[in-house]
């Protein structure tokens, strides 16, 4: 299969929501995403809009410290950041979540590359200024793509 890519210059942090927020109306149980980007590029940020998207009333935080926080909504919204798992061997339960009811998004998933799924949204955050980020989408799920090319116009 081929792996379809989709940018987007977003020029705030309303607009990135924005965009979040849209995607998370369009996905359905057992999506995955993975959010890579420097430390400040707006990885949690993203993961807000795609919470309210999802109808997830409470506040989402960054998972740093937990792994994994999971929020109820629409469907639920799994939030795994791997950040700390960098030189871990260790398989705690991934596949339980990205076959499960909700929608995944994983932070630094580059430390679990032999865990994830195929089917799967790749979204790469670049800070280009205080209000301005590249956000590049990759993925080779027929589905996913439908999705972004709706929205990364």
């Amino acid at each position: 299969m081929r792996v379809k890519s989709f940018k987007i210059t977003s020029t705030s942090e309303a607009q990135t929501k924005e965009l979040a927020r849209r995607l998370g109306e369009r996905l359905q149980a057992g999506d995955v995403l993975t959010l890579e980007g420097d430390l400040g590029a707006g990885k949690t940020t993203f993961t807000k809009g795609l919470g309210e998207g999802l109808g997830v009333k409470r506040t989402i935080s960054s998972p740093t410290f937990t792994i994994v926080k999971e929020y109820e909504g629409r469907i639920p919204l799994y939030h795994i950041d791997v950040y700390r798992l960098e030189d871990s061997e260790e398989d705690i339960g991934f596949e339980e979540y990205f076959d499960g009811e909700g929608v995944t998004v994983v932070e630094w998933a580059q430390f679990i590359q032999d865990f994830l799924p195929k089917r799967r949204l790749d979204l790469t955050i670049i800070y280009l200024d205080e209000r301005a980020r590249f956000i590049e989408g990759k993925t080779e799920d027929p589905h996913l793509e439908k999705i972004c090319e709706e929205l990364f116009l």
